[in-house]
This record gives structure tokens, C-alpha cells and sequence, in this order.
């Protein structure tokens, strides 16, 4: 059947091999999933591409990789479909260009974002306050009001889960993926917590050469939990501002600031580790027009990290005002940009797991 892009058109056909030689089938969910069809709607085939965590094992299995004359590259193939589905899926449409100029959309922003909380601080209080060493209860807000501060990230987070709602809204509709199950829904939690098909199939992610090595895993998992980590912070600082009248910054000891330092060493080890690990990457399994996305994104959470880290380290000294306005211009343009990149991945690869939950417990059923 037609499909709407040259990347889903080269997927079909690798799709159609992959059903007729079969031997990738232990790998991954992916090959298990496929043979569930005998013909690929665009919407099946971003299904598969966002069930394919892009560990090699494929490519370094297949008797008809390059230079045979069938070119089966799966990895990179899903690759590229699953970075034009972010795009393909993103809400309000005007913003699908952003996809194509992320990279430099988020070094903009921050730059942006950087002088005007700058300006801002300045404007709020005085020039010399910028500099000067604040160690006073409340120090943050006393270059940025608490309530500027809450009006401007709240409306900035607000807009990110809409559009990210929507976008995944949209995926799942086009995937066919009604009548998951609760229990459905939990498999693939599990197999999202655990990153179960970064394995490739046992022996280990590939990543630089035909060696498996599973680092790629722990890198993931440092980067996810450390942002999950940094989330429970704020949320937990919110409740102690708001329930317990205890605004920040908070003694290293207490629970905010134990929830942020874990998660901020996270937001350092795991991105350092991505981008060493894509710099690495095989130049065959690479979807080299989207690398700007995907390191962007990692840059973005390193920075966020190390911006919090070091207001941990150094708040108390007159590099509050530089360290505060990087780390809230990180935060903002994560949030700003959250939707039109990488970030999305996440969402989009639990959502293709719960439909393969699904259709796996319909095939065991039937």
C-alpha cells in the first residue's frame, strides 16, 4: 500500500523481508510484532518504530545487511520513521518545523532565555544583587519573586503536558491501539522501567562495533530516573512551601534536596554517558538528519543537572545569580521545547509497548 513518506515506504519494504526470513525474531518486540501483519498502515509502522529501542542486534544478525543487494539496515530505518513520527504527531501542526531545527531552536532559546532572566534580575532588585553573595532564607527569591517565578514555569509546564498530551493522543489513535487492558498497561510499564529490549536480545545493546555491551542501559536509566528524581524535588519542595510554609533552598539533609542531588548526579553521569555513546555510535545504525534532536535534548538535561548541582554547591556564594538564571533558562526551554523533540520518545515508546502488550495477550487468547 502507499505511504505518505520515502522512510515509511523503505520500512514496508524491510518489513516484508524481515516477515519472509524470520531469524530476528528472539531479538526484540519488534520482529514478534510485525509477524502479527501481513500488510503495514502508516500507523503500524511508527508503531514499530517507536517499539524499537535502536539496539543493533538486528543489523549485526541480518544475512542481508549492507553490501547485500537487499540493504536491510532496520535499526536505522526505524530510526528515521520514528524521529518523523515526533514530528508528524505534534500538536499545534505549526510547530512540526521546529523538529527540523531543534538543535538550534534549543541553543537559541537558552542563550535567550540566559539574558533575559539575567535582565531580569537585575531589573527585580539591582546590578550589584546579580553578583553578590545571598544567604538568606529565600535567597532564590530574592533575584526573582516567588510568584514571577511560579506564573511564568507554571504556565511554561502547563503548555508542555497539552501539547505532549495531544501529540500522544494522536499517536495512539493512529496506531490502533484501542482496547489495552490494565494489565496491558502495566507489561509495558515494566518494559519501559527496565528498558527489556535493550538487550538485544540477551548479549547487550551494540552500539560502536559488533561487540554487545549494555552500557547504553545504564546511561538511559541514570538519565530517566535522575530526571524522575529531580521531578519528586520540585514536587516535594512544593509541598513543603505550600503545606509546610518552608520555602527553598533547603539544608542538604532535607528530603527536596536529597531527591535533587541523586537526581542531578543522574542528570550528569547518564547525558555524559549518552553523548559519549552516540559519539561512538556506528556511522551505519545513525539517522545522521536528526542528530542535532538527540544530542540537543541530552545537552539540555546535562545542563539542567550540572546548573542544579552547582546551585547545591555554590548558592551561598556570589555565583547564585549566573548559576540560578542557567539552571531556570535550561528548565524553560526544556519545557518550551519538550513537545517538538526527543523528548516525546518516552511517552511514544510506553504506548507502543502497551499495544504490543495487548496484541500479545490476544494472540495468547486466541
Amino acid at each position: 500500500m502507499p505511504h505518505s513518506t520515502p522512510a515509511l515506504t523503505e520500512a514496508d519494504r524491510l518489513m516484508t523481508v524481515c516477515n519472509s526470513c524470520r531469524y530476528c525474531e528472539g531479538l526484540c518486540a519488534v520482529f514478534p510484532a510485525m509477524e502479527m501483519k501481513r500488510a503495514f498502515t502508516d500507523g503500524d509502522l511508527n508503531h514499530l518504530a517507536n517499539l524499537c529501542h535502536a539496539c543493533g542486534a538486528c543489523y549485526h544478525d541480518c544475512q542481508f545487511a549492507p553490501p547485500h543487494e537487499f540493504d536491510v539496515n532496520v535499526p536505522q530505518v526505524l530510526a528515521q520513521v520514528r524521529a518523523e513520527s515526533y514530528a508528524q504527531y505534534a500538536w499545534p501542526a505549526a510547530a512540526r518545523p521546529v523538529f527540523a531545527r531543534h538543535g538550534q531552536v534549543l541553543v537559541l532559546g537558552m542563550i535567550v532565555s540566559f539574558a533575559l532572566f539575567l535582565a531580569g534580575f537585575v531589573l527585580a532588585s539591582d546590578p550589584g544583587a546579580l553578583w553578590a553573595a545571598h544567604r538568606e532564607p529565600g535567597r532564590f527569591y530574592a533575584l526573582m519573586p516567588h510568584n514571577a517565578m511560579i506564573a511564568l514555569f507554571g504556565a511554561a509546564f502547563g503548555w508542555m503536558v497539552l501539547a505532549v498530551a495531544m501529540g500522544a493522543r494522536a499517536f495512539w489513535r493512529d496506531s490502533g491501539a484501542s482496547g489495552v487492558l490494565a494489565g496491558d498497561h502495566g507489561a509495558a510499564g515494566r518494559d519501559a522501567a527496565r528498558l527489556t529490549y535493550l538487550d538485544g536480545g540477551g548479549p547487550g545493546c551494540f552500539n560502536e562495533d559488533d561487540m554487545p555491551k549494555d552500557r547504553r542501559r545504564l546511561w538511559h536509566h541514570l538519565t530517566f530516573y535522575g530526571f524522575l528524581l529531580c521531578f519528586a524535588a520540585t514536587s516535594v519542595a512544593t509541598v513543603y512551601h505550600y503545606a509546610l510554609d518552608r520555602p527553598a533552598p533547603y539544608a542538604w539533609w532535607d528530603l527536596p534536596a536529597l531527591l535533587g542531588i541523586a537526581g542531578g548526579i543522574g542528570l550528569v553521569i547518564g547525558p555524559l554517558g549518552l553523548l559519549d555513546a552516540k559519539r561512538r555510535r556506528l556511522a551505519a545504525l545513525r539517522a545522521t538528519p536528526h542528530e542535532g534532536m538527540e544530542y540537543g535534548f541530552v545537552v539540555v538535561l546535562l545542563v539542567t543537572g550540572a546548573s542544579g548541582l552547582g546551585l547545591r554547591i555554590l548558592g551561598e556564594t556570589g555565583m547564585l545569580g549566573p548559576l540560578l538564571a542557567l539552571h531556570l533558562s535550561a528548565v524553560l526551554t526544556f519545557f518550551l521545547t519538550a513537545p517538538y523533540g526527543k523528548f516525546v520518545h518516552g511517552l511514544y515508546r510506553y504506548l507502543a509497548l502497551a499495544r504490543y502488550a495487548r496484541d500479545m495477550r490476544r494472540a495468547h487468547d486466541s
